[in-house]
Order: C-alpha cells, then structure tokens, then sequence
C-alpha cells in the first residue's frame, strides 16, 4: 500500500524578506498547499501568528504535522533565531521531526547552480562554492578572500544586486546567475526527499547556520576574530 500523504511545514525568516509555507508530502511528489510572505524585521512578532493562521486556514493542526522544514542561515542573526526557536517550539511540543537546510542550499538548487553567493554586508558575501575534492562548502568571505578560492566558480547564483556586484569584481569571468530570493516552498521541495529517508536533525543540537557571530559577540570582544570557518 502507498505511504499516507506527510504534511510538511516549511519556515524561512533568514532574508530581508521571510516566508512560511504548507504543503503535503506523497508518493515523493510536493504538492504546495499554502504559502504566506513575511515583512522582513517583524518575525517575532508575526512569525508564530503566520503559522497558526496558515494551518487554521488548511483546516489543520499543528498535531497533523509529519515534518518542519526549516531553513537556519546564513542570513539575519535575529531572522535565524526567530525561525530556529519556532521550529523547535513547534517540534518539541509535538514530537515533530525537523530537518534544517542553508538558505544558500536552497538558492543553488532554485537556480539550478552549484555555487550560491547572499550578501552579508560590511563588503563580505556568503557563499557556497563546489567544484572541490570534497562535497561543497560554505564560508564568509570578503573580495580578496572570495578571489583566493581556487576553482573559483564559473556561474553564481545571486539573489540581491549587492551580491551580484561583489561576485563580479572577485571573480571577472564568473557568469552571474540572477534569480528571485528563496522561499520556504522551496526549501520544502529541496528538503522532501530527505524527509522521505527520515534524514533530521538532533534538536538538541540544533542551531543556527551563522557563518559568523552576532554584533553583540563582535563587538563586545573588539579582539576575537570576526568570523567562524567551517
């Protein structure tokens, strides 16, 4: 007998912009039942609101969740910890499983490019880059460091015109691969397959995709370093 659908509930409050999305999980194939934009600077206030409505409107319940998708950076340090405490909320009171995904995972499988590139101000990027001996890796990097890279990419998908320019200035011949930001629907889409082989994460361990610390760690220790490599 084929599997019972999985109803799949998809948060993303990284970007300047956030959403959160609902859609359900059969036969491997997503089909998106709702989806509902968030103002960038307003997660805490609305994100737990979104998601109740989203569900209410569905007819459905948090109860009737099979799996919390949520993406957990890089991005906004607040953005990341509204989403991430959310999920874990959700997930723990109602013994949900949850999987997390980068925000630049999901803009290189939206593009359809192996490389990703958001900017992450102070005239750094965060970037995602393949082509190695090893599966790929995601850093921060400033111009100088972004043109150490060897391979440097030969496409890049960019998501904001900050991005865009500073892709372009590392690397002069790398095709700059323009797209609209990721969305919680398709991090669910990027995510379904891993759900299907129960591929989650320990919530106890759980945490966000930083990249880099917050301003408060930076600049109340001027000395510590101002990155966190991989």
């Amino acid at each position: 007998m084929p599997e019972p659908p999985v109803l799949l509930l998809g948060i993303d409050t990284c970007g300047p912009a956030g959403s959160v999305a609902l859609a359900r999980l059969a036969a491997g194939s997503v089909e998106l039942l709702r989806e509902t934009q968030l103002a960038g600077r307003t997660y805490s206030a609305t994100l737990v609101a979104a998601v109740g409505k989203l569900l209410d409107d569905a007819g459905m319940r948090v109860a009737d969740l099979g799996a919390i998708i949520v993406v957990n950076g890089p991005g906004s340090f607040t953005g990341v910890r509204v989403g991430l405490s959310a999920a874990k909320g959700l997930a723990e009171g109602a013994r949900i499983p949850v999987a997390a995904v980068s925000r630049l995972e999901v803009l290189s499988w939206k593009a359809g490019v192996e490389a990703s590139a958001l900017d992450a101000h102070r005239g750094e990027l965060f970037v995602r880059v393949a082509g190695y001996s090893h599966a790929p890796k995601e850093l921060l990097a400033d111009k100088v460091e972004l043109a150490a890279l060897d391979p440097a990419p030969q496409r890049i998908a960019v998501c904001d015109e900050s991005a865009a320019s500073l892709a372009g200035a590392a690397w002069p011949d790398v095709e700059i691969v323009q797209t609209a930001p990721p969305t919680a629907a398709e991090a669910l889409r990027l995510c379904a397959p891993r759900v299907v082989a129960g591929e989650f994460a320990d919530l106890a361990l759980l945490d966000g995709h930083y990249l880099r610390r917050s301003d408060a760690e930076i600049f109340g220790n001027p000395a510590a370093p101002d990155r966190q490599r991989p």
